[in-house]
């Protein structure tokens, strides 16, 4: 298979498309053919050398994707053949299949492309665990959220909105924030 790869630390030119071996599912994992990837600032300070992979994860950048389940391992229930899905990595978003664990992987939501819905895990995990999980933000609060411009920003507006929160929200120019509203 075919996937970006990380030559040298550095700028955009460092990367290079090559093959490389497809990789083999765990009894806990998903094999995804993707469809689409996302580019994250992680990703990119994992191509200036200053975030490298966690151990024993893909060596390719990328931590989101969506695309067609393609194998399943034998301790795997919840995920089939052909479902379209979205996932949350650790690495190897950048290459034509990659491995996951079945828990790091959603549906893609009805309606949603799978270019769209690559770019759906990271804001929707980093939103609903931190503001709805943690700190229990709840129908008829107030929420100020900061940068609410940034992909986490704009997601965050959505789904509180959609909770019944009232929010307020900063930016860098008046420009940014007629784009909240």
């Amino acid at each position: 298979m075919k996937a970006v790869v990380i030559t040298s630390p550095g700028g955009p030119e460092v990367l290079q498309v090559q093959e490389v071996e497809n990789p083999r599912v765990g009894d806990d994992e998903v094999l995804i053919k993707i469809g689409a990837t996302a580019l994250n600032r992680a990703d990119t300070l994992q191509r200036k050398g200053s975030s490298p992979p966690p151990e024993g994860a893909s060596p390719y950048p990328g931590l989101e994707c969506a695309g067609t389940v393609e194998s399943v391992g034998k301790n795997v229930t919840r995920w089939t053949v052909g479902d379209e899905v979205c996932a949350l990595l650790s690495g190897g978003g950048y290459a034509e299949k990659v491995t996951v664990p079945a828990g790091q992987v959603l549906p893609v939501p009805q309606g949603i492309s799978l270019i769209e819905a690559a770019s759906f895990p990271e804001v929707a995990c980093t939103v609903w665990s931190t503001v709805f999980m943690m700190s229990r933000l709840s129908a008829g609060e107030t929420f100020l959220i900061h940068g609410g411009s940034s992909g986490i920003g704009t997601f965050a507006i959505q789904i509180a909105k959609h909770q019944g929160v009232r929010v307020f929200v900063t930016a860098g120019s008046q420009e940014k924030l007629t784009f909240c509203k």
